[in-house]
């Protein structure tokens, strides 16, 4: 007697199918091949994309390619400890992470799971770590600004709370202190901050966190830490974890919060190898085709709400590492076209010992003075056009072109706002004493000090008002105005100084 395979094969199908209702055997699949973080698995006929994915040894993954006979997988955290042949149970839920207020001061991997020695986070809520960025009716336009106290850049190129704004240059340019100086200059302003480190040294994190400790920092700040030694899993998530931890302050509890990514470079090449290993087709420079929506997702969830969803903000600060000033390449361009300015940092400016090197020319800021306080405003107005001026003026007097008294006054003038827009690391200044070093500078008072002493004459100055004349800085600070009152009791005030310190009284 002949059987027919086909009729076989239907038949099983109608008894199995009998069976559908008592035993679901779509949830658990088995694990055909495994290496470098991505898990092949058979099995897992209804599995979501981005559902989470619980492996033996309590290891967790994530769906990512749904395949006709298999899906790919990634995994998270140590993953060999998930072997061929073993059994992967979906959970029905899209990852997500522990969030909630115990988290601060913590330094965590991409999961939430502490790794600072300290004791273990209880009674916190989770948060999918894929979520919508709202929408144009939820957000309000960015007005308030997000000091990072920083002369050059509050001066030049404000940021908002609610901005994305890039930090972009080439290795070893001062991009993570600029974005550390933020930090530490948030303390008191009921900012809650998140710094994501991805693919760095672990060395390089504990400074960072010693960092913030050292200056009181760390009580409202979370570092995630995906260092280089991590899977490229590790690095691909954390951005996202960092982003969903903010959220959660942002929507839930109506806080205004500042998101560091350093940095998304890492990040991409992260993700290409991700991608290649799951056998997605490469593109430009190798990289898959949904790069550019990687990081857009990403940043887009950045905001200020309106008021009637709690009017809290998501400031992004992310970081992009170029190589030999590229800034055209692949992923520079794609992030600068994301964000909302950036601020470009240059190795030659560095190397001639300015800090932070900015680059005027080419940094910018898309809110521009919108985040920016009135006295800052009527001080810093047309600073950005006077270092341009000298900029060109210097290229002249480099050639030996012969410049008249006007031109070398206005040099000389820029070599002194150069001079005083330089600021040491971890040293950020509020808003009164930035207005006042800079109106000092911009109105004429400092053309009769030596160039090199500059700097060290604004420190003295600063100390000297702070003793003899707190009112002024506290009412730059309070107000946020600088009416025309004030200017003229701060030059006679400066001006005292300068008679006392040429006299050598104190």
């Amino acid at each position: 007697m002949k059987f027919d395979v086909r009729e076989i094969g239907n038949i099983l199908k109608q008894e199995i199918s009998q069976y559908k209702g008592k035993l679901d055997v779509s949830t658990v699949g088995r694990v055909v091949e495994v290496g470098d973080g991505i898990a092949s698995i058979y099995g897992l006929d209804n599995a979501m994309v981005d559902e989470m994915l619980l492996f033996e040894n309590n290891v967790i993954g994530e769906a990512f390619n749904l395949e006709e006979d298999s899906v790919g997988a990634v995994i998270y955290g140590d993953y060999t400890k998930v072997k061929g042949g073993s059994d992967v149970q979906a959970s029905g839920q899209l990852l997500s992470i522990p969030v909630g207020e115990q988290l601060l001061g913590r330094v965590v991997d991409p999961l939430c799971r502490p790794i600072d020695g300290g004791p273990p986070i209880n009674d916190v809520t989770r948060r999918t770590v894929e979520f919508d960025a709202p929408g144009v009716a939820q957000r309000q336009p960015v007005n308030q600004p997000l000091q990072t106290g920083l002369k050059s850049i509050d001066s030049m190129i404000p940021i908002g709370r609610g901005q994305r704004e890039l930090i972009i240059g080439d290795r070893k340019t001062g991009k993570t202190e600029i974005a550390l100086d933020t930090i530490i200059n948030q303390k008191g302003k009921d900012v809650i901050c998140v710094y994501v480190a991805i693919g760095q040294k672990e060395s390089t994190v504990a400074e960072v966190v010693e960092t913030l400790r050292r200056h009181g920092a760390m009580e409202y700040t979370v570092v995630f830490s995906a260092p280089a030694a991590e899977s490229a899993p590790m690095q691909y998530i954390a951005p996202y974890s960092g982003c969903t931890l903010a959220e959660y302050f942002m929507y839930e509890k109506h806080r205004d919060t500042l998101c560091v990514y350093d940095d998304l470079s890492k990040h991409a090449v992260a993700y290409r190898q991700l991608s290649l290993l799951l056998r997605r087709p490469p593109g430009r420079e190798a990289y898959p085709g949904d790069i550019f929506y990687l990081h857009s997702r990403l940043l887009e969830r950045s905001a200020k709400l309106s008021d009637e969803f709690g009017g809290g903000s998501m400031t992004a600060l992310p970081v992009i590492e170029t190589l030999e000033g590229q800034i055209s390449a692949y992923i520079p361009t794609n992030v600068i076209s994301i964000t909302d300015g950036q601020i470009y940092l240059q190795k030659d400016l560095f190397n001639t010992g300015m800090r932070p090197a900015v680059d005027v020319g080419i940094s910018v800021s898309r809110v521009g003075g919108n985040a920016q306080v009135e006295a800052m405003k009527k001080v810093a107005a047309k600073l950005r056009l006077d270092l341009a001026t000298y900029q060109e003026l210097k290229s002249f007097a480099r050639l030996g072109t012969e410049l008249d008294s006007a031109a070398q006054a206005q040099l000389d003038r820029g070599n002194r706002m150069v001079e005083l827009l330089k600021q040491p690391q971890c040293a950020p200044l509020s808003v009164g004493r930035q207005v006042i070093t800079i109106f000092a500078g911009s109105s004429g008072l400092l053309d009769d000090v030596p160039i090199a002493a500059v700097s060290r004459f604004a420190e003295d100055l600063l100390k000297w008002l702070a003793e003899k004349h707190p009112e002024y800085i506290q009412e730059i600070d309070t107000t946020k105005e600088f009416s025309d009152k004030l200017a003229e009791k701060l030059k006679t005030a400066i001006t005292s100084f300068k008679t006392s310190r040429s006299k050598g009284i104190n």
